[in-house]
């Protein structure tokens, strides 16, 4: 029990939840806050790509459309490889969303209500759901940070 929390403290730090964040002034914390972007990596089957582009446009990309639209997701944009690569270094789609800020990224959110509204057969989206998931060999996200160049003189 001693070792996790550690380890839970840096987390917190490091996503800016912690006691002492929040002890912040909303108004200090406002301005501070920075777009948080991740790139969402995923690599399919040989020969899978477009079924599992369809599953996605049709499963996953409406969803975060509203996600968009409540504020929480700022933009947005997928990106496929023009050449190919090694194996081990293979990726077929990005997926590239940027959170209004960190906290926002990390925050728990419940997405029961979209997914009612946009998908009210349920079974139909959990089956297509897992059949998107099936056709992965690979999935990794990764939280980028933009460098400022305009420091470097």
């Amino acid at each position: 029990m001693r070792s996790i929390r550690p380890i839970a403290l840096t987390v917190l730090l490091f996503t800016g939840v912690s006691p002492f964040a929040q002890a912040q002034a909303p108004a200090a914390a406002a301005a501070t806050a920075q777009p948080f972007v991740v790139e969402y990596y995923y690599k399919t089957r040989w020969g899978a790509f477009e079924e599992f582009k369809a599953l996605f446009k049709k499963n996953h990309y409406p969803v975060l459309m509203k996600e968009q639209g409540l504020a929480r997701i700022v933009r947005v944009t997928i990106d496929y490889p023009v050449y190919h690569g090694t194996e081990d270094g293979r990726w077929d789609m990005r997926v590239t969303i940027t959170f209004k800020d960190a906290a926002t990224a990390f925050a728990p959110f419940d997405n029961t209500a979209i997914l009612k509204e946009l998908y009210p057969d349920k079974a139909t989206f959990d089956k297509e759901e897992q059949r998107r998931f099936e056709l992965l060999e690979a999935h990794w996200d990764l939280p980028v940070k933009a460098e400022n160049l305009t420091t470097w003189k």
